[in-house]
């Protein structure tokens, strides 16, 4: 009688609706008897190692969207990590305890080292905003929705990327659908209107990854 293959294990670096999203659909989603999430970070808003300015926390939102990452995780059973993610401290609880197959980071507020990245085996991953313009994109950067609005753009695409030593120039994995913009939105309006699509693509291309 043949065993049923050991679940991959997944953890999960996000932040508000992405991170919210790409959280619930691992959880709660098709995959969820697939896949273990075996860790979460998160951001915590009021440090200095993340950067209020120049991410979306710059933008209005709630203190309930500055937590919805972590409420989750915690009411699955899962203690979400807020500190430095290149820490002694970190660098043990990923190798020795979360132990993760793969990665994905979804509205992060922190820079990843090869030591982090490199770990997975199945790949560290990024989901990030752009359009099908070639790729490293030039929409690569912290902030790439204000950069789309500022040019104008009709339409977002949601980047699967593998994370490397630069920003956002990893190897392209697979780019979304078009998600069209609507006249007057805001950056924030973006994270909410592409959340739950990017979630799906991640979920869709990482069962193609699943035994």
């Amino acid at each position: 009688m043949s065993s049923l293959p050991p679940l991959m294990r997944v953890a999960v670096f996000g932040s508000f609706h992405r991170g919210f999203h790409v959280l619930s659909e691992l959880l709660k989603g098709p995959l969820a008897q697939r896949v273990r999430v075996v860790g979460v970070a998160t951001d915590d808003v009021g440090s200095d190692h993340v950067s209020r300015a120049r991410r979306v926390w710059a933008y209005p939102h709630s203190p309930a969207e500055e937590m919805m990452v972590e409420r989750l995780a915690l009411s699955h059973g899962l203690a979400p990590y807020k500190g430095r993610v290149k820490t002694d401290e970190f660098y043990q609880l990923y190798e020795q305890q979360w132990k993760p197959d793969l990665c994905i980071t979804a509205t992060f507020g922190q820079r990843f080292d090869a030591r982090l990245f490199e770990l997975p085996a199945m790949g560290f991953y990024n989901l990030h905003p752009c359009i099908d313009d070639g790729w490293p994109s030039h929409y690569a950067g912290p902030n790439p929705f204000q950069a789309l609005l500022d040019n104008g753009s009709d339409h977002v695409v949601i980047a699967m990327h593998q994370v490397d030593d630069g920003f956002d120039t990893g190897r392209l994995h697979a780019l979304s659908e078009k998600i069209y913009v609507p006249a007057g939105a805001s950056v924030v309006d973006l994270h909410k209107l592409t959340s739950p699509l990017a979630a799906k693509f991640f979920a869709r291309e990482l069962g193609k990854m699943l035994p």
